[in-house]
């Protein structure tokens, strides 16, 4: 049996200070990573190792998703996440979706069915069917961050604070499968009906060979078809670290402003970030690292 192997990111972006410490984010990670990395040594699903990542991060206000989401601009909260199975290479997400907990939770329920990306409506449709409780995922920090830009459009500083704190997860289990799942707040203050990468394959996508979910400026990633792009490469040949790299060598002359984890069926981690940092922690199976 392959050994499990896990990597998770709370975005990517500036350096941090203030109550975004690098110990405090480290800290948060680790936390993840340790309650992960558990139920995938008990001989968990990769599938449940990246439902139970994406809570877990969906729930830390440091993060741009799930609590601590930001607001659009006409100041509503509007999620999306996607959940990718490499074993049957099965993509389903929810796009736009409001006063939930846990959006990684609806797309994980649209493995199963026929209808596997709903939006809006649709989305608010799957809330009701699932049962799951009305919850607003908005903190004082964030709406603060919304006041701020409504009184002085768009300053670039805050923008860029609220663009990065996308969250994701790919895993390796017992059985040799991947998965992944990245879930985000969107870009903030953006117009009504933006559509983020993260619910699109650009954004988050496996196979049997390599998963990847990305972090970033959306539109940057679904130009670059990021996610996807790297999980080809791999598939014809590739090694994961030089998919990363060619990927991100091509990104760089075109001044993107992303970052991506990824891990491949071989057990190979990989990840690399255009931006000053990406936030990520990993388990290569002897123990945890951080790429901050």
């Amino acid at each position: 049996m392959p050994q499990p192997k896990l990597i998770i990111h709370g975005g990517a972006g500036s350096a941090l200070d203030g109550e975004n410490s690098v110990e405090t984010v480290r800290g948060s990670l680790r936390q993840v990573v340790e309650s992960t990395y558990e139920l995938l040594r008990a001989g968990q699903s990769a599938e449940a190792a990246v439902l139970h990542a994406c809570q877990l991060l969906e729930d830390d206000p440091l993060y741009n998703a799930g609590t601590g989401s930001v607001l659009q601009s006409d100041g509503q909260i509007r999620m999306s996440a996607a959940l990718m199975n490499g074993a049957n290479q099965a993509f389903s997400g929810v796009i736009n979706v409001s006063r939930v907990q846990h959006p990684i939770v609806m797309a994980q329920a649209l493995q199963s069915s026929p209808d596997r990306v709903v939006a809006e409506q649709g989305a608010a449709e799957l809330a009701r069917e699932l049962k799951l409780p009305l919850y607003d995922p908005a903190t004082l920090k964030r709406v603060q961050e919304w006041l701020q830009l409504r009184q002085a459009h768009p300053p670039a500083r805050v923008l860029t604070s609220l663009a990065m704190g996308t969250i994701g997860a790919v895993a390796l289990d017992q059985q040799g499968q991947i998965s992944v799942g990245t879930s985000t707040g969107g870009r903030g203050f953006e117009r009504l009906g933006r559509v983020s990468d993260s619910a699109t394959p650009a954004g988050t996508y496996a196979s049997a060979e390599a998963g990847v979910s990305c972090t970033g400026v959306g539109e940057d990633i679904l130009d670059e078809c990021l996610a996807a792009r790297i999980v080809v490469r791999v598939e014809d040949g590739m090694s994961l670290k030089a998919a990363v790299a060619k990927s991100f060598q091509e990104a760089r002359q075109r001044s993107r402003a992303f970052g991506a984890i990824a891990l491949s069926r071989s057990g190979e981690i990989a990840w690399e970030t255009t931006t000053d940092m990406l936030l990520a922690a990993y388990h290569d199976g002897q123990g945890i690292g951080f790429t901050i």
